[in-house]
């Protein structure tokens, strides 16, 4: 395996996601593409959340910036230059991109010719959520690839 796609979404615990993927590439001596998928902009603009995973410098735009798609893939390339730089590899290639989470994800992972897919459950009941239609399980029932699942459980 010298591909793997570390898919990233809106959650805190993304980096617990990233560190374990970003583990996993390092042992296979695996290039790594940290992914970041935006689905809707008006999700962003919600005022409880936090635009991108515990990014605080994005909370203070009004709702018209959070609506911007250009704004958004600007602030989710800066967070992912930003993970980047926390893992400690400048040779980490980063994408963001728009779309369904699951189609997204599978498009770049075909792009790339990833080997594996890394990606989070967040949900406190995993196997309940891998049953009623998860992104991680419908990225598992359309691929054909490994995919790496990290159980972040609410932990950061």
């Amino acid at each position: 395996m010298k591909k793997v796609l570390i898919a990233l979404d809106y959650d805190p615990t993304a980096q617990k996601v990233a560190k374990e993927g970003f583990s996993l590439a390092k042992d296979m001596n695996a290039e790594v593409v940290l992914l970041h998928v935006i689905k809707e902009p008006v999700y962003y603009s919600s005022p409880d959340y936090s635009p991108i995973m515990g990014f605080t410098g994005y909370t203070d735009m009004s709702p018209l910036e959070l609506n911007s798609t250009e704004t958004l893939k600007l602030a989710s390339e800066h967070y992912l230059e930003k993970m980047k730089q926390h893992l400690g590899d400048e040779s980490i290639k980063i994408f963001v991109r728009e779309g369904d989470y699951d189609k997204a994800i599978l498009k770049v992972a075909k792009e790339i010719h990833a080997h594996i897919i890394v990606m989070g459950s967040h949900s406190r009941k995993w196997l309940e959520e891998i049953l009623i239609g998860s992104v991680t399980e419908k990225v598992l029932r359309k691929t054909l690839l490994p995919i790496f699942i990290v159980p972040t459980k609410g932990k950061k």
